[in-house]
């Protein structure tokens, strides 16, 4: 199976990114990746579901972000703070930035800074979900993709991927609600790096 593409919502498992040859939290990649799958870090992590309070922050209110911008903590707790809503420990941020996911070289993609990974580790975040992720091109060439690159490998935290929020948006922004239970029930195919989800958020 292949997941990680821009035409299907899918769930990045830990073992999706390596990190000077380890796997979150540390295993070595020969003890995690062999030629029959995944061992540690996989979608078997997931079998059972996810199920945790989901916090939209709609940073498209709006309307599109900017080319290129970075998304940044200011960017967060502006959302926060339009919206009425704090994001807890334990809670998936779900991030909206009215951009369809397509690699363009003449449109850069906006996409999510060190200093907001910062920021999604001190607010305890346990799962990113967005319609974008990390920009393209990187916003810092020295740490390209911190979603990818720090969240997922270093923090251990799980991203979904390609997420399709315009629904969402339309009807927190009617109920002035933006906080909701998400849940996650990703299909039952161990030794994966990703798999395809329908997430749900439930009001």
């Amino acid at each position: 199976m292949a997941n990680h593409h821009v035409r299907s919502t899918h769930l990045d498992a830990l073992g999706h990114q390596i990190v000077d040859g380890r796997v979150y939290p540390g295993r070595p990649l020969a003890q995690s990746v062999t030629p029959a799958g995944v061992l540690h870090g996989s979608t078997a992590a997931f079998a059972a579901g996810i199920a945790t309070r989901g916090v939209l922050l709609d940073l498209a209110s709006d309307g599109p972000l900017p080319m290129g911008h970075p998304i940044t903590s200011a960017d967060f707790e502006a959302a926060e703070a339009r919206q009425g809503v704090r994001l807890e420990s334990g809670d998936a941020l779900v991030v909206r930035c009215g951009w369809v996911y397509a690699i363009d070289p003449a449109r850069p993609m906006p996409g999510i800074s060190l200093d907001a990974v910062r920021w999604m580790h001190r607010r305890g975040v346990s799962l990113y979900a967005g319609g974008l992720g990390d920009a393209h091109p990187p916003l810092d060439p020295a740490v390209p993709g911190p979603l990818h690159r720090v969240a997922l490998p270093l923090l251990g935290m799980p991203l979904i991927d390609v997420a399709e929020l315009t629904e969402l948006a339309a009807v927190c922004a009617e109920s002035n609600r933006y906080a909701f239970l998400l849940t996650v029930a990703p299909l039952r195919i161990h030794g994966l790096t990703g798999v395809p989800v329908n997430p749900l958020a439930i009001f």
